[in-house]
């Protein structure tokens, strides 16, 4: 290894900082339990950075529940990415602590919503990680990406 991908690699490891985040998935009928995913949370504390990204495949939701209301989930959606972003008019949940709102949002719930266990990693870029890990988990072709902003 030269020298100055050592000192890239090192200076790329010593600026990451710890995050953790969870994938929202959409289970339109709780009793079948299929799902897919709709969205991604992210919380990385040291850069006080929370943040969401959402979006809702309407031609999966039909797939598995012609039936669902897609406009409600799609409000729903909407809303938690909204108070992950700290948006006052979200609700009250909105006005809690970063640490405090991203453990809400990541708790397990047996709505039509669900979060993944939370999974953890580094990153220098909280911005960046998170739209790759949008693209990753949800992907956005043909979708109508919410993002509650």
């Amino acid at each position: 290894m030269s020298s100055t991908t050592s000192r890239t690699s090192n200076s790329h490891t010593t600026n990451a900082l710890p995050y953790q985040w969870t994938t929202l998935q959409v289970v339109p009928r709780v009793e079948r339990d299929e799902r897919f995913n709709a969205g991604v949370i992210m919380f990385c504390r040291s850069r006080r950075f929370l943040d969401a990204q959402v979006a809702l495949h309407a031609d999966k939701l039909r797939a598995l529940d012609p039936r669902a209301d897609e406009e409600l989930i799609a409000v729903h959606l909407n809303t938690l990415a909204r108070i992950a972003a700290g948006d006052l008019t979200a609700g009250p949940i909105a006005a809690l602590e970063q640490a405090e709102r991203f453990h809400w949002l990541a708790s397990p719930s047996s709505t039509i919503i669900q979060p993944t266990p939370v999974h953890g990693g580094v990153t220098s870029d909280p911005s960046g990680t998170l739209e790759r890990l949008f693209q990753q988990m949800v992907g956005s072709v043909g979708v109508s990406v919410l993002n509650g902003r």
